[in-house]
């Protein structure tokens, strides 16, 4: 439903700078925002877009705000990307599920326990001893093993597997194809007497525990532990097809983008954040509101607050002095080369000369 700028300026805390009656039926982004659609700027890179765009409003920083077109309606706020977050919760539908009920086609084993108002669809399978809270929807082709526990409102989209025993808190939301507890990569390599040398699989004994509010993205896995309890700290948010090894401690409010993994045993703080394809060795501590840089492999402990990036991973600041000296490489090689050229000439007139010299005392 349409808004105008004031009411939603209201909603949002910003202030305006222009027409406050402008009416407001959508987001969009700055190079595509047409006049009933608002649009944000909180990336230096859209700059040049945000001074041609064609958008009924603009939700902007202060400044942002100061080199602005005096044409375009503003919506000023200390946190341009979260209230632009704020404008589409009122703008945007929220996705639907299905109206609560137990499909005919799903499978739920006597003994299994469902909250109030629970949505179970067809082909879904929940295992005996499993205990749902309220509200919570299992979509389609979703597995739920025996003993599990789900908190209130959870989400698992289709095709999500949860092993026997794991513990889900409330609110969790799992993307299609997620597998959570599934056995950890644990194998005793030994030979026994008058065998040949094999890796004997250790049986897990721990489970996988996902906290409240967590958010995977598709076919993400969390690997339960041998020995106590894989851990997904409250509030975090994975993207797609992150990995998570047997016994890992994950803290609270972490941020891994895709294809992230974190081998076993490897703890992190609170809010850390890792960029896409990161890999973490296992047994190491990864402090709280650390940052790693996108394809670095860690294989060291990173102190709490500190930037690390490269491989193998290093402080930012020593990152990056290794990151120029690389691009540098072949400008370094042509400069070694011609330094030993020169050393070869010099040497080959050295020489000249000491024959010359030579010559000379001879006669």
């Amino acid at each position: 439903m349409p808004t105008t700028v004031g009411e939603l300026a209201q909603r949002i805390g910003a202030q305006v700078r222009g027409d406050a009656s402008h009416l407001i039926a959508s987001c969009a982004g700055v190079e595509e925002a047409g006049p009933t659609q608002v649009t944000f700027v909180a990336n230096n890179r859209y700059l040049k877009a945000f001074m041609t765009t064609r958008a009924g409003a603009a939700i902007v920083s202060q400044r942002e705000a100061d080199i602005a077109p005096r044409s375009l309606t503003l919506l000023i706020a200390k946190d341009a990307y979260f209230a632009f977050r704020e404008a589409m919760v009122a703008l945007t539908p929220v996705r639907q599920h299905p109206k609560p009920g137990v499909s005919d086609k799903a499978v739920v084993a006597p003994g299994a326990k469902l909250g109030k108002d629970c949505c179970v669809q067809a082909y879904a399978v929940i295992e005996a001893g499993a205990v749902l809270g309220g509200r919570c929807v299992i979509y389609p082709h979703s597995y739920i093993g025996r003993d599990t526990v789900l908190g209130d409102d959870c989400v698992l989209y289709p095709n999500v597997t949860i092993y026997d025993r794991c513990v889900l808190g409330s609110r969790v939301i799992l993307h299609s194809g997620c597998v959570i507890g599934q056995d950890g990569f644990v194998y005793a390599t030994h030979q026994r007497e008058g065998d040949v040398t094999q890796h004997h699989k250790i049986p897990p004994a721990g489970n996988a525990v996902v906290e409240d509010d967590v958010e995977m993205g598709a076919g993400c896995t969390v690997d339960r532990a041998s020995l106590g309890s894989t851990r997904i700290g409250a509030g975090s948010k994975f993207s797609n097809g992150v990995t998570i090894g047997h016994g890992a401690q994950i803290g609270k409010h972490n941020l891994f983008v895709a294809q992230v993994g974190i081998a076993g045993s490897t703890k992190t703080g609170d809010y850390v954040v890792a960029g896409g394809q990161v890999g973490v060795a296992g047994h190491l501590s990864i402090g709280t509101g650390a940052q790693i840089a996108a394809q670095s492999g860690v294989m060291d402990d990173i102190p709490a607050g500190e930037k690390w990036g490269g491989t193998p991973a290093q402080p930012w600041h020593a990152a990056k002095r290794t990151y120029v000296g690389i691009m540098r490489m072949d400008e370094l090689i042509k400069e070694a080369r011609d330094i030993m050229q020169r050393v070869a000439d010099l040497e080959s007139k050295v020489d000249e000369i000491e024959s010359e010299d030579d010559s000379k005392s001879d006669a």
